[in-house]
C-alpha cells in the first residue's frame, strides 16, 4: 500500500481508504451475483494468515487490536468451472465452520458432491447446512517428518491419504482438495499480505478481509483460467463477457456513489 501511495503521490490513508471502499463494493457484488450456482463437484479448505503479530506474540505486542493473532481464509471452490463460491476470514472454530457451510449452501442450486481435510468442525457444520442433500466426503492426509533440505516452514512428508464418506454417496474419482490447494497457492502469489517472512502482513482485520472481497471478484470475473481459456464467472454462466479493469473499477464507483451505503462486511473477530 506504500508502494502505491508513492507512485500515484497520494496519502497512504487514501489507498486505504479506496482498499475498503473497493473491499466493500466487491463483497456486495459477490454476494449479490454468485448465486443459484450449477456447480456439481465442491472442494473447500482453509489457509492461514495472521493480522498485526502471531497468536503466540500478541501478548507482547504494541497497540495490538482486538482482532490480532491467527487469521484463517475459508474458501469454496467449484472443482469444474474453478468458480470461487464462498469465502470467509476469521477463526478456525466451529462457528466459523458453520457460518461458512450455510453460506456454501445458499449459493448452490442443486445437489453437490463436497471434498474437504480432516477439519473436525467441518462434520457438524455440514450436517447443519445440507443435512442428508449431499454427497460428502473428507480427504485426510497423513503426514511425518519432513525430509530433504529442511527450512523454517518445511511441511511434513505425505505418507498417505485416507478418503472418509460421511454421506450420501460421494464418487471416489472426485474425492479431492487438490483445486482449492492450488487456489491458496494462487492466494499466496497473488496477494501480498498471504506471503510469509515479510512486513506486509495485514495490520488489521478490516483491509484483511477487504483485500480478498477484491481478489475474488478479480479472480472470478477477470482473470482468464489457462485450462478454461475464460474466466471462472463466465465458465459458471455468471458472465456472458470477459470483465476488464475498467468494469470493476466502475463497479466499485456505482457502488461508492450510492448514499447512505450500509457497511456489509460479514467479518467477524474470532473468539
Amino acid at each position: 500500500m506504500n508502494s502505491i501511495a508513492r507512485a500515484m503521490d497520494v496519502s497512504p490513508n487514501t489507498v486505504a481508504k479506496l482498499l475498503e471502499e473497493a473491499g466493500r463494493a466487491c463483497e456486495a457484488f459477490h454476494d449479490r451475483e454468485v448465486r443459484n450456482v450449477q456447480s456439481k463437484r465442491v472442494q473447500c479448505d482453509e489457509i492461514w494468515s495472521f493480522i498485526h503479530a502471531k497468536a503466540k506474540n500478541v501478548a507482547a505486542a504494541k497497540a495490538a487490536p482486538e482482532a490480532a493473532g491467527d487469521c484463517w481464509t475459508w474458501t469454496a471452490l467449484d472443482a469444474d468451472t474453478k468458480l470461487i463460491i464462498s469465502y470467509s476470514c476469521g477463526g478456525r472454530d466451529a462457528e466459523y465452520a458453520n457460518d461458512f457451510m450455510q453460506d456454501v449452501a445458499s449459493r448452490v442450486a442443486s445437489r453437490i458432491q463436497l471434498t474437504t481435510d480432516g477439519h473436525r468442525p467441518y462434520l457438524e457444520a455440514v450436517e447443519g447446512a445440507f443435512g442428508s442433500a449431499i454427497d460428502y466426503a473428507m480427504l485426510v492426509k497423513h503426514y511425518g517428518a519432513p525430509v530433504g533440505a529442511l527450512g523454517r516452514y518445511s511441511p511434513g512428508e505425505c505418507q498417505g491419504a485416507e478418503q472418509r464418506r460421511v454421506e450420501g454417496r460421494p464418487d471416489k474419482a472426485y474425492v479431492s482438495t487438490s483445486y482449492v490447494e492450488r487456489q491458496n497457492l494462487n492466494f499466496r502469489m497473488g496477494m501480498r499480505r498471504f506471503t510469509r517472512l515479510t512486513n506486509t502482513f495485514s495490520k488489521k482485520l478490516e483491509p484483511h478481509y477487504a483485500t480478498v472481497s477484491l481478489y475474488t471478484v478479480f479472480y472470478n470475473y477477470l482473470r482468464i483460467h489457462k485450462t478454461l481459456k475464460c474466466t471462472p464467472a463466465m465458465a459458471a454462466g455468471l458472465s456472458t463477457t470477459l470483465w476488464t479493469m475498467n468494469d470493476l473499477v466502475g463497479m466499485i464507483d456505482a457502488a461508492a456513489s450510492k448514499p447512505n451505503r450500509p457497511r456489509v462486511y460479514k467479518v467477524r473477530i474470532a473468539k
